[in-house]
């Protein structure tokens, strides 16, 4: 029985190899048949400030400097910065902080080498901020930035 079964198993290896062999992408080369994904996606990052500042950071002006190094290799469409600021202080007062943070964002992607590229500004100031009990958050002292890529 072993041995037929061993035959059986052959026979069915063979028969398998014989039907890929027929196969219309034999012969072709890895590169004809499957399309390389795009390294033009979008980036998408966060940069931190201190408290009441729009000062970048030394790790803000490293994550800035490697999303402009990874975008040089592709063509900007856009690039989108939001400002925020957390809901400590005055609504008006955050509002400008948050202003301040988007320019600063973009003078240090220009500054980065980033080509040319439609920026679009925005600042939310402290509108979606909450507080409780006075708690503070820095997670909404930061810029959301976005460049929007596509192959050259």
């Amino acid at each position: 029985m072993g041995l037929k079964m061993k035959t059986s198993a052959i026979l069915a290896l063979t028969a398998m190899g014989l039907a890929l062999a027929g196969c219309s992408s034999m012969g072709k080369t890895r590169a004809s048949i499957v399309k390389e994904t795009s390294a033009c996606d979008d980036i998408t990052v966060q940069v931190y400030f201190d408290p009441d500042s729009a000062e970048l950071t030394g790790e803000g002006n490293a994550v800035l400097a490697a999303a402009a190094g990874e975008a040089k290799a592709c063509k900007i469409d856009r690039v989108r910065v939001l400002g925020l600021a957390d809901a400590v202080g005055a609504p008006q007062a955050n509002m400008e902080l948050s202003k301040k943070r988007s320019a600063a964002v973009t003078r240090a992607l220009i500054a980065n080498g980033l080509p040319n590229a439609e920026f679009d500004l925005a600042a939310a100031g402290q509108a979606g901020a909450v507080t409780t009990g006075g708690e503070d958050r820095p997670v909404r002292r930061r810029a959301d930035v976005t460049i929007e890529l596509s192959a050259p």
